[in-house]
């Protein structure tokens, strides 16, 4: 990435204030990489929160990963809340991808990659169909204790607006740089904080672009009043 020493201190600061901002995340592992899959096709798409709530619901509802494999999208989109494009499009993306775990390996389970080396593994999910890239970072950090860096959307946003990354870098440059720059046994708590960031500072613009729009919409209303009020006291424009 361009530019890299210059950003490569400011992602230390970045990392530094984020250690004293929150409480440090607990390291999440998966000993089925598969179950970080469906959570990565979730977590890249909607929130933390509303991620680890759907997935409580889909634990509680299918009764296991074969289950949601054979599942009705309608079943899944439930579990995500409603029907939106975004719920509709993961509910399509889980059972594509765990029948291309079925069709590869006979069965619903991917802890064979354990076993062939983190660079194999790596290949064997990126030519999966319906894996992203978070995706598949995600699984290789918390369950094939590879050296990864997941970006969503939101994540890539906050490090652009915030100036943290050259602003030509793609997702590929910038996960690579900060993989870099953050030592493998830093990469979840990094991570996890920066996701925390991202997700709380985009819920405060949301809540204080609401309360600007109530505010203007208030004084609208007021101005309206102070109108009428002024056509009844006979400053009407039928009057001239």
């Amino acid at each position: 990435m361009k530019d890299s020493k210059g950003y490569s201190k400011k992602i230390q600061r970045l990392y530094r204030s984020l250690s004293r901002k929150y409480p440090k995340p607990q390291k999440v592992i998966y000993d089925e990489p598969a179950d970080a899959l469906v959570y990565a096709i979730i977590g890249a798409e909607l929130s933390e929160k509303a991620t680890q709530s759907a997935i409580k619901k889909l634990a509680d509802y299918f009764v296991d990963l074969n289950d949601l494999r054979v599942s009705h999208a309608e079943e899944i989109v439930e579990m995500l809340g409603g029907d939106t494009p975004v719920t509709s499009d993961i509910a399509s993306t889980i059972p594509k991808v765990l029948r291309a775990i079925f069709d590869e390996y006979h069965k619903v389970s991917l802890k064979s990659l354990k076993s062939i080396g983190k660079r194999p593994a790596k290949q064997a999910l990126e030519k999966m169909e319906g894996t992203s890239r978070f995706v598949v970072d995600y699984c290789m950090l918390t369950s094939l204790q590879g050296h990864a860096i997941p970006l969503t959307r939101k994540m890539i946003e906050y490090l652009r607006s915030n100036e943290l990354v050259h602003p030509n870098a793609d997702e590929q440059q910038i996960e690579g740089f900060l993989a870099k720059q953050i030592p493998a046994k830093n990469a979840y708590e990094f991570y996890a904080l920066l996701r925390r960031e991202s997700e709380t500072r985009r819920g405060r613009k949301k809540k204080k672009k609401t309360k600007t729009t109530r505010r203007t919409a208030a004084k609208a209303t007021t101005k309206t009043k102070k109108k009428t009020k002024k056509s009844k006291k006979g400053y009407s424009i039928l009057d001239s």
